[in-house]
């Protein structure tokens, strides 16, 4: 399994909001980058062992550079602070992706919500539902007006867009996004963990696409106990202690697998089951696909039996 890794250079730097900085970034020969479609987001390999992931926010069809947004957190773990302290203009940075598990699937209509650096996902499916007809709305909140980025851009959609700055409005109405959804509606949603929790309690769940940016509290299934994982194609058998992790596992035993969060976020561990039902811990997959059983993220999910059978 492989995908696009390289060294890009960062060509723009700009300040898109309070505290939010939008870098674009392109190949330093001018090649033109892999194709995204809405929803992908990009690895940034910061330095050893910092690794952080960032939505595509710019036009899919711009394939001389990709912009991402970054929100400056000073609490955070030092992904933010590295972007706007030491990442300037010329400077490189090692890219790796796309990948996408918020994928923007075909519908008549979409009900998008978003908050705070939420947004960054959602515009480039703000554009793809305009060119494929589609009738749309976007709810859009954040602290203040001025914390809350490309709002020029948004701008141009005029009353399709409504934006809740809470200074101004208080929290979301989600009700009136999320009550009565006519038949064919899609709901996609990006923000902090309470909005999406908040959306989660009020939407049906076969209309629902969520992308987070922190795990959530997972009800778990199983017990943390040992179990034996199976490589298939390393025709290996290895065992799982209680306390680490599936990827911690087959990497110790020198096997090389893709991997960035470590906290079930991003998708790129996603690894197919061949037998064996997983104990899901992610926070990406549906819940069909959690039923489905078909895949699973080693570094956060276990095995619900003793035995996985996995495509590795």
């Amino acid at each position: 399994m492989s995908e696009f890794e390289a060294e890009l250079v960062v060509d723009r730097r700009e300040s898109v909001a309070d505290g939010v900085l939008s870098l674009t970034l392109r190949h330093p020969l001018g090649e033109e980058l892999p194709a995204w479609e809405p929803g992908a987001h990009v690895d940034l390999v910061l330095g050893p062992g910092l690794e952080r992931q960032y939505s595509l926010c710019g036009d899919p069809a711009d394939r001389s550079g990709w912009r991402i947004a970054v929100l400056w957190e000073p609490e955070g773990r030092g992904g933010s602070a590295h972007v706007h302290e030491r990442m300037g203009r010329g400077d490189k940075v090692r890219v790796r992706g796309p990948r996408n598990h918020f994928a923007l699937r075909p519908a008549r209509r979409y009900r998008f919500i978003a908050g705070g650096i939420g947004i960054t996902p959602i515009v480039p499916m703000l554009s793809a539902a305009r060119a494929a007809g589609a009738e749309w709305t976007l709810l859009y909140g954040g602290r203040t007006r001025a914390s809350m980025a490309f709002l020029d851009e948004l701008a141009l959609y005029g009353d399709r867009v409504t934006v809740a700055p809470q200074d101004e409005t208080g929290l979301l109405d989600l009700g009136s996004v999320l009550d009565g959804l006519p038949v064919g509606t899609l709901v996609y949603c990006c923000g902090p963990g309470p909005l999406l929790d908040a959306v989660e309690e009020r939407c049906p769940p076969d209309v629902l696409h969520v992308e987070r940016f922190r795990p959530k509290e997972q009800q778990q299934a199983g017990g943390d106990v040992e179990f034996e994982v199976v490589l298939a194609r390393c025709d290996r058998t290895l065992t799982v202690a209680p306390g680490v992790s599936v990827l911690d596992t087959v990497r110790a035993a020198g096997v090389d697998v893709l991997y960035s969060c470590t906290e079930g976020t991003c998708g790129t561990c996603e690894t197919d089951v061949l037998e064996g039902t997983p104990d899901h811990r992610d926070s990406v997959l549906t819940d069909t696909e959690r039923e489905a059983g078909e895949t699973m993220m080693i570094c956060v999910s276990r095995c619900r039996g003793r035995r996985l059978v996995l495509d590795l």
